[in-house]
């Protein structure tokens, strides 16, 4: 019996069977036909350009271009508000006195001097145009009064022509070689209480007089001391009104103060606070001595000196006392590198460049300096950071390191302004010293050399290589990102 008996007859059949062959139907006939699969062709030329050329790329092709232009165009507007808005230095407008270099002389004032032709008013001005050309802005001039004069003789003694014309002579030769002159007159009794010598007899010149009859012969400033009885805000008040009298934008008639104490005391004016009574504060790196001072004296005097903070007063930094060769050299390096306006005394390192026994290291290394300082915004006012002393003989605090457990005190500072940064470091020690790998990883790896005491570097140099030879001095330039 068939299994399908009794089954209707479209259950589990297929379609056409039973039928004959040839009847609807075939065995072969397959159950299901395969869908057919479509091949993607690429696009020939002309296909490309049929289609490129519709209204709907044209119009996708015209939208693409101002989304990038936009897009450009708000980067550029984004990066010129971050430009415009972002801190940035502006140069400052710096007076005459603040830009020049000082060069203190003590010239012999008497007749027979100026005949012989040694170190009289006539020499000084027979190198006025060399001072000037090596950076030189002014001269301090020494020992014209006696430290015992009173306001009564120091005009007597200048309207004589025995010493009235010397002084004449150089005022005249300076403003030929641009070249301004200013007068010492530290620890002359100025404020003698008004009288002549040690007699009662009142004084016939005030204090203002003097100071008004030096201006008129074209006297730039003046220079006191801190010990002075003129270091009050009383007086001093008279003599800015004085100074003012005589005063121009580009031709400022300035006080100077020589600081002789560790701690310069300061000058408060309760009414006008806006009034600068001290110009210039005068500050030695060295204290005064008789004998050239040893490598560890010179560190103490250096650490003690420029951490004692002026901020609110114009330096101009001095040597001091007496030290070896080698290290007047170093304290050159620091002087021109230290805020404020360099002074020399004469027979320092300036005169030496004239010699023409001078070494040319020599020359050309103030030369560097002096030109650096003008132009370098960094030096010359831009902000000081010192680096770690070593005054514990600890590795940890010495941006050093020697062969031995422990180092000597060093000296590194930067000068920086904007995206510029000098890097001087000082080893003022009789022994070699190199970096301490340990220290220099936030300063970037590749410097650039502008001076060294021996002016024997030049070029790149890897942050590792650097060694300092005893008693030199680096300045080195870096660029901070972005600069």
């Amino acid at each position: 019996m068939p299994l399908n008996a009794g089954a209707e007859t479209d259950y589990g059949s297929v379609p056409g069977a039973g039928l004959p062959v040839g009847e609807g139907a075939s065995e072969t006939a397959p159950l299901f036909v395969p869908v057919p699969i479509h091949q993607w062709q690429p696009m020939n030329r002309e296909q490309l350009e049929t289609t490129a050329g519709g209204s709907g790329w044209r119009a996708a092709r015209c939208y693409l271009v101002v989304l990038f232009w936009l897009a450009w165009m708000s980067m550029l507007a984004v990066a010129a508000v971050i430009v415009v808005i972002s801190p940035k230095p502006v140069p400052m407008s710096l007076k005459w006195w603040q830009k020049c270099l000082f060069y203190q002389i003590q010239p012999e004032l008497s007749p027979d001097v100026q005949a012989e032709g040694s170190e009289g008013i006539n020499v000084v001005c027979e190198h006025l145009p060399y001072l000037r050309s090596v950076g030189v802005g002014a001269l301090i001039l020494q020992g014209v009064f006696h430290k015992k004069a009173s306001t009564a003789n120091l005009t007597e003694l200048t309207e004589s022509l025995e010493t009235k014309t010397p002084i004449q002579h150089l005022l005249t030769e300076g403003n030929k070689a641009d070249l301004r002159v200013v007068l010492d007159i530290c620890e002359v009794n100025l404020l003698g209480n008004e009288i002549i010598g040690n007699s009662n007899t009142p004084s016939n010149h005030s204090a203002t007089d003097v100071l008004r009859f030096w201006l008129e012969q074209g006297v730039a400033g003046f220079v006191i001391c801190d010990t002075d009885l003129a270091f009050s805000v009383e007086t001093l008040l008279g003599w800015r009104a004085v100074f003012e009298e005589f005063s121009t934008q580009q031709e400022e008639r300035i006080l100077l103060v020589k600081q002789t104490s560790d701690v310069l005391r300061p000058l408060t004016v309760l009414t006008q606070s806006n009034i600068t009574l001290v110009n210039v504060v005068m500050r030695s790196i060295l204290p005064k001595s008789q004998q050239p001072l040893s490598s560890e004296e010179v560190a103490k005097a250096i650490a003690t000196q420029l951490q004692t903070g002026q901020e609110d007063m114009w330096t101009s930094w001095t040597f001091g006392g007496e030290a070896s060769d080698e290290l007047k050299r170093l304290l050159m390096v620091l002087v021109m590198t230290l805020p404020g306006s360099p002074a020399f005394k004469y027979k320092e390192e300036i005169d030496r460049t004239w010699d023409e026994k001078t070494p040319h290291s020599e020359v050309d290394l103030f030369s560097t300096l002096i030109h650096s300082k003008s132009r370098e915004e960094a030096l010359l006012y831009g902000r000081l950071t010192f680096l770690p002393f070593n005054t514990t003989n600890s590795f940890s605090l010495s941006p050093f390191s020697t062969s031995s457990v422990s180092s000597p005190p060093v000296l590194a500072f930067l000068r920086s302004w904007g995206c510029m940064q000098f890097l001087v470091l000082l080893n003022v020690w009789p022994e070699p010293l190199s970096l301490d790998p340990a220290w220099t990883p936030s300063l970037p790896e590749n410097w650039v050399f502008v001076a060294s005491t021996g002016m024997n570097r030049v070029g790149l140099t890897s942050l590792y290589s650097i060694k300092l030879q005893p008693y030199e001095a680096l300045v080195i330039k870096l660029f901070k990102p972005g600069g």
